[in-house]
């Protein structure tokens, strides 16, 4: 992998659902009583690079995952998901709801992308956004590592679109699932940390 200083034009640094339904107190998963410390620590952990890479032309895209809702305001919820996670109800992930939005340190993005899957490329315009304004490096960190950052990377690389992995700047539910994600991602993707980006971001 290239280990050339990132042009920070054609970047964006890509959060992954670090939604306030997902991490703040008052959101869905701690109502439901699921969290980790590591999931919780990364906003703090990944706003110097937000910042360093607003200052220097790059791009903050969001992707928040959504519970679409349907008739009445029910949310449609796989039932994989339902099984899983049967606390989520009506108003949690709904589209322009606080839930839904990314969590404040992280604000403002400038590109945000729905989901309703793993991939932020599923059934989403994040490609075609990416290609109008001439985006072709992702610098991508949130969460999950096995799920919506594993599966937004290795869609990333079968488009042609380079990708790098924030080792410190994603997170899972326990710390072997994420190394594991992490070693199953260096074959498609640069792995490196939070200061080796700011170092290649901060002339």
């Amino acid at each position: 992998m290239s280990v050339d200083p990132v042009p920070m034009a054609r970047t964006a640094l890509l959060i992954v659902d670090l939604q306030n339904d997902f991490l703040h107190a008052d959101g869905a998963y701690a109502r439901g009583g699921h969290g980790a410390a590591s999931i919780a620590a990364l906003p703090l952990k990944l706003r110097s690079l937000a910042d360093a890479v607003r200052a220097a032309g790059g791009w903050i895209i969001s992707t928040h995952f959504t519970l679409v809702p349907g008739r009445n305001g029910e949310p449609l919820i796989a039932p994989h998901l339902k099984a899983l996670r049967p606390f989520l109800r009506k108003g949690d992930f709904a589209p322009g709801s606080w839930g839904h939005a990314l969590v404040d340190e992280l604000k403002p993005s400038d590109l945000q992308i729905e989901k309703i899957a793993y991939s932020a490329f599923y059934m989403t315009r994040l490609e075609w956004l990416l290609r109008k304004f001439a985006i072709d490096r992702l610098v991508v960190g949130g969460i999950v590592t096995n799920g919506g950052v594993a599966s937004t990377v290795r869609d990333a690389h079968v488009r042609d679109i380079e990708a790098v992995v924030l080792s410190d700047g994603c997170a899972a539910f326990d710390e072997a699932t994420h190394q594991t994600a992490i070693a199953a991602l260096k074959p498609v993707a640069r792995v490196a940390a939070i200061a080796d980006m700011l170092a290649e971001t901060t002339p």
